[in-house]
């Protein structure tokens, strides 16, 4: 088993992580982190479920929700480009 300098996450090779994947995540619940390799480059960090909030993905969150009075936008764009001769 390979240290990293952080603290608390520690390499290990895929075939040690599937022979001693039990042990392993016991340490994980410990707050330990792992960094899991395959070939030796890193595919997979293994690491505790954070208490705080779940975070919502940018592309999750709603978006801007634009309104005209009277006509709807669209209308009112295509009423502005007709107006100036784009249409």
């Amino acid at each position: 088993m390979h240290k990293v300098e952080r603290l608390n996450m520690r390499t290990i090779d895929f075939t040690e992580f599937r022979s001693h994947a039990s042990g392993l995540l016991s340490e994980v619940e410990n707050g330990e982190t792992l960094v899991v390799l395959r070939h030796g480059k890193p595919v997979a960090e293994v690491s505790p479920i954070s208490d705080a909030p779940s975070r919502i993905p940018h592309w999750k969150k709603p978006g801007l929700k634009l309104a005209v009075r009277g006509a709807g936008l669209s209308a009112a764009i295509l009423q502005e480009r007709a107006d100036e001769g784009v249409l």
